[in-house]
């Protein structure tokens, strides 16, 4: 994944709003959203098999919710762990968000450079690879691409506008509103771009919050958003989850909407 936006108890009904993207090579195997046999619900990497966003209803946290995204700019070391496992672990398992995160912290160097939420009913966290301690985040509404949390990039200052008017202005919020505002395909000036080692044209086209494919530029054929995820959490504890994917054309393809109820 590489662009999301999350609103952390911040809005008066919804103590949880996620928006995001996830962009990748349209020939890696992937498992779209669906329902585990441990009860998450996210997509899945079918090379690694962890996920880069996803879901769990908890009987003792409420609710679990993970996320990752990868650092920009270095090559991974062949012996790196799959950073998709450290969602999946705290997903599939039983540990506090704020002790999870801590214990990630502690040996991020296992793996290539990341950036991890991890939240449940109690806290929302951030680990990373560029950090020296997690953190546990105050509520407000946050951005992350492939930089650290709230490094400003073109596409996260954009985003961020685009989700704080949707929630100041709307009063009945939809998972597809969510991620309609992440199907901005629009480049940012040259002025504006992050200076992260890649080529500029390479550097131009990955600044759009939706990446469209290309056959042939830049290095980076095949590759592009593969699908928008929206996650809804009510302050009753419903919970709606939505994946909206996209083929190699950018055009949508399939969607898959879970719903788990509140307290009556």
């Amino acid at each position: 994944m590489c662009l999301l936006f999350i609103s952390h108890r911040s809005h008066a009904d919804y103590p949880l709003l996620v928006a995001a993207n996830r962009d990748e090579f349209f020939g890696r195997a992937t498992q779209q959203a669906h329902r585990w046999d441990s009860g998450i619900v996210a997509g899945r990497d079918g090379v690694a098999g962890g996920t880069w966003l996803g879901v769990r209803q908890d009987t003792e946290s409420g609710i679990r919710f993970a996320a990752i995204t990868n650092r920009r700019g270095g090559a991974a070391r062949e012996s790196a762990r799959s950073r998709g496992e450290l969602t999946a672990g705290f997903l599939g398992g039983e540990l506090t968000a704020i002790d999870y995160a801590a214990q990630v912290q502690a040996r991020a160097g296992d793996y290539a450079g990341f950036n991890l939420l991890v939240g449940d009913s109690a806290a929302l966290c951030y680990a990373s690879s560029e950090a020296d301690s997690m953190r546990e985040l105050e509520p407000g509404l946050y951005g992350l691409s492939n930089g650290v949390l709230e490094e400003p990039w073109p596409k996260l200052r954009a985003g961020k506008q685009r989700m704080a008017d949707l929630l100041a202005n709307e009063k009945n919020l939809t998972t597809d509103q969510l991620i309609a505002l992440m199907d901005d395909r629009s480049l940012a000036r040259d002025e504006e771009l992050p200076a992260t080692g890649l080529p500029l044209e390479l550097e131009r086209r990955l600044s759009a919050a939706f990446i469209e494919n290309s056959e042939d530029q830049d290095g980076l054929a095949d590759y592009g958003t593969l699908c928008s995820t929206a996650v809804m959490l009510h302050a009753t504890g419903e919970l709606r989850f939505q994946e909206r994917n996209f083929d190699s054309l950018g055009l949508a393809s399939r969607s898959h909407f879970f719903h788990f109820p509140g307290q009556p």
